[in-house]
């Protein structure tokens, strides 16, 4: 069977606007197209509204969502489970261990919840015991059951509760009648085996003296007479093939791993971070992890020390952004195959290895996308054009924003025909598709496009939020105020913004944070306190953050937490 390639995610960044969730999608046809078949297109967030309407209008369900790629337990462990039960003998973990090449298994109880981790060499140690000699016998604990399989023997006499573990001593017949009499004469009957071979004297008086079990070796078997006596008197008797020798051994092996379980060991739940238990892994002398589920707790898989070593890295490829601040989170920590983007450059994103960068000046990702197709002759689906479509009047405000540029302008052009759309009313239905700050809570709506940016000794976020007109914003500019004083605090930045569009008037206000240090150098009118009007400034990237990274340039942060 051919092996299955892990998947290949295009994803935007966080809290993922339209552009970001269209051009991950048409970036990942686009691939498939040209022979990446396990490209697939995720996102890292919640859909918006208007992203939502699009994905409709278009026939398209929204990507999966990644929320977090760091490494946890349950991705780390390998899942082709073989487990031991607590009921089973040492033998029967000792053989299972061998035939699969195991230095260590988990051992569960009826639930699926793992009750011991015990080692090859502790096993080892159980089924070669020092164990107490007293006159020839060995103490042992067993069932007449296990015992009997344990010897691949026949029970041909039974008494009771055959299937409980005892606690008994093990007689080897071999020496004179004289000798075995006296040593039988030490111990209680009813806890005494004696295994003797072809000695019809020796099973004789163990029947007769109401032994616990009488096992016979050899391939030998009692007369019938014996066996119905030993009926009588309630002595169980086990005849096998094996030698004394071997039989006594593997009488021995027929103890319950339940008893001597270890239950002193480290398991992970499957979504606990790598990194949270890595240290307490390394220090330890166990061979191998257990992991388990959370709530049940039930046994999922196992790991080992050596799969921490170069564990496997999921494969992405970023769009629309290209600081691991904006990522999906671990991204720091996956194999990252490519960046396409058209935001400025940043410096903390750093590859292990060499990859695609394909950074581009135009209004879109998903204009870059557009070219892609263009450049290798293909066309993509009716569906994929309309998603990008959306894209780019998305981020150029259709082709009215400062940032669009000719080649905006052309791609969506080409992409309309592809999916014959009328621009001016599926442009119309898109902006008017639900206010974010009407359907959606104040905290949602900031979140919805909200970007971390860290600018010199300043880590800040600007968040977007476009309207049909600024009645809805007045309505809630209080509750907002709060909402962004609230993020700055939960991420620790030095400063928080939104700014609020107006599309038909195509103007923003800035609503900030209480930061006196960055509102006494703005100099955009002051509506009020904490409210700018920003005439003609629809765009983040190339207007507002440019300016925003111009004056405070000038001045410097104030302690996180802090007002400044």
């Amino acid at each position: 069977m051919a092996e299955v390639e892990e998947p290949i995610y295009v994803i935007g960044h966080r809290n993922p606007d339209t552009d970001a969730i269209c051009s991950a999608i048409g970036y990942a046809d686009y691939l498939q197209q040209t022979g990446v078949q396990e490209a697939i297109a995720a996102c890292c967030g919640a859909v918006n509204p208007r992203t939502d309407w699009v994905l409709r209008y278009a026939g398209l369900n929204a990507p999966p969502l990644l929320g977090d790629l760091r490494p946890r337990a349950g991705a780390l462990c390998e899942k082709d489970l073989v487990v031991a039960h607590q009921e089973e003998t040492f033998l029967e973990v000792y053989q299972k261990m061998c035939t699969h090449g195991f230095r260590a298994i988990p051992v569960v109880d009826e639930s699926g919840q793992v009750v011991g981790m015990p080692t090859l060499l502790e096993i080892l140690e159980l089924l070669l015991p020092m164990g107490e000699m007293r006159s020839g016998a060995r103490t042992i604990k067993a069932s007449i059951r296990n015992m009997t399989n344990s010897v691949e023997g026949a029970l041909f006499a039974a008494g009771p509760a055959i299937e409980v573990e005892e606690d008994l001593f093990l007689l080897v017949g071999a020496s004179s009648i004289e000798t075995v009499k006296d040593r039988m004469r030490r111990f209680p009957p009813n806890s005494l085996i004696v295994v003797t071979g072809d000695r019809p004297r020796v099973q004789e008086l163990a029947v007769e003296a109401g032994v616990r079990c009488l096992i016979v070796t050899g391939g030998f078997h009692p007369e019938n007479d014996l066996l119905t006596k030993a009926g009588e008197q309630g002595v169980c008797v086990i005849c096998c093939q094996q030698d004394t020798a071997s039989t006594s051994q593997l009488i021995r092996c027929s103890r319950q791993v339940a008893g001597l379980l270890n239950r002193n060991f480290i398991s992970s739940s499957e979504d606990i971070l790598i990194s949270a238990i890595l240290k307490d892994v390394r220090d330890s002398a166990q061979v191998l992890f257990p992991v388990t589920r959370k709530k049940s707790e039930e046994i999922v898989g196992v790991f080992s020390k050596s799969d921490l070593v170069d564990p496997k890295r999921p494969r992405l490829i970023l769009v629309d952004h290209n600081e691991f601040s904006q990522a999906v989170p671990g991204a720091e920590d996956a194999n990252i195959l490519s960046v396409i983007d058209h935001h400025r450059l940043s410096g903390d994103l750093v590859s292990r290895d060499p990859i695609r960068f394909i950074n581009e000046p135009v209004g879109s990702t998903s204009t870059i996308v557009g070219k892609f197709y263009q450049q290798r002759g293909l066309t993509p689906p009716p569906s994929v054009a309309i998603c990008l479509c959306a894209g780019i009047i998305s981020d150029t405000l259709h082709l009215t924003s400062p940032t669009k540029t000719i080649v905006d302008e052309e791609i969506l052009h080409w992409l309309a025909e592809i999916a014959q759309l009328d621009l001016v009313a599926f442009s119309k239905d898109f902006f008017t598709t639900g206010s974010l700050l009407k359907n959606y809570t104040s905290r949602e709506a900031v979140e919805s496009d909200r970007k971390e940016f860290s600018e010199g000794p300043w880590r800040l976020c600007i968040s977007q939020i476009e309207e049909l007109g600024l009645d809805q914003f007045w309505k809630y500019e209080e509750e907002l105020t709060s909402v962004l004083e609230d993020i700055r605090k939960e991420y620790q930045l030095h400063f928080a913004c939104l700014m609020v569009t107006d599309i038909n008037e195509n103007n923003s206000v800035l609503l900030t944070t209480q930061s006196p240090t960055v509102e006494d150098v703005i100099e955009y009118p002051r509506i009020h306190k904490h409210l700018f009007q920003l005439d003609g400034v629809v765009s983040r990237k190339k207007q507002l953050f440019p300016y925003l990274s111009r004056i405070l340039s000038k001045v410097s942060p104030p302690a996180v937490g802090v007002q400044g």
